[in-house]
């Protein structure tokens, strides 16, 4: 799964990274960033495709967006997952209809996973992951627009999509994020319906990963410094 990222540039040196998406529409979040502990609930800067000048020429665009997908369709804010799983994303009612129409880029430097020390799920030791360039880089998502009708706001909101792990991802998890090669982020949020063969394991030897201390909810640069792993338990014979 995907459950803490971490963006450490300025919003602007981000959009300036994804120099090909109009930056408009996000400039609100211009004041959170960096953010060193990013949590789902909070609103993000995604790339999606949309209209950017009339009459209905379509481009990509910076947006604002919650971490939690709501449904168009859904009668309350209730289930908000996170998460997309690629083998079902195709099928599953909660995510079919964005995966086919509406896709998009999460841009990050990066994001955090827990390893099981022990197999009880009591103490987990938790890792940054980041490309071994050490650059921003983008997830796969999908994402919602839900009208709350106490308020008649529309929220947009988005969910980042899993696959199975890569070689260096499975020594710590069953899951990994979906993580995009430059190349393919406008085929990924193109008006081809199904670009499925993109949502595979990312390459283990241009990937990175270090332990880091359990205090991760602290939104400051400390929270990535490399620590000493807990180490690994020894069977008793």
């Amino acid at each position: 799964m995907c459950g803490r990222v971490y963006i450490k540039t300025t919003l602007e040196g981000l959009m300036r990274a994804f120099s090909f998406a109009r930056s408009e529409g996000a400039e609100g979040l211009s004041n959170q960033f960096p953010r060193y502990n990013g949590a789902p609930g909070q609103d993000y800067p995604i790339i999606i495709r949309d209209v950017v000048r009339d009459p209905g020429l379509s481009g990509h665009v910076f947006v604002s967006a919650r971490w939690g997908l709501i449904p168009s369709w859904a009668k309350d804010t209730k289930i908000r997952p996170i998460n997309a799983t690629c083998e079902t994303i195709k099928t599953n009612g909660m995510f079919r209809s964005a995966y086919r129409a509406r896709r998009c880029l999460v841009p990050i430097n990066g994001y955090f996973e827990w390893k099981d020390i022990l197999g009880t799920g009591k103490n987990k030791q938790p890792y940054a992951i980041a490309l071994k360039s050490g650059g921003t880089f983008a997830l796969a998502g999908i994402w919602e627009t839900w009208r709350d009708a106490a308020t008649d706001e529309d929220i947009r909101t988005f969910a980042v999509v899993t696959c199975l792990p890569n070689e260096l991802m499975a020594t710590i998890h069953t899951r990994m994020p979906v993580l995009l090669h430059e190349e393919d982020y406008k085929r990924w949020l193109s008006d081809d319906p199904d670009p499925g063969d993109l949502m595979v394991p990312f390459p283990s030897d241009l990937m990175t990963m270090w332990p880091i201390g359990k205090n991760v909810a602290a939104n400051t640069r400390e929270v990535l410094d490399e620590i000493d792993a807990d180490p690994e338990p020894t069977l008793v014979q």
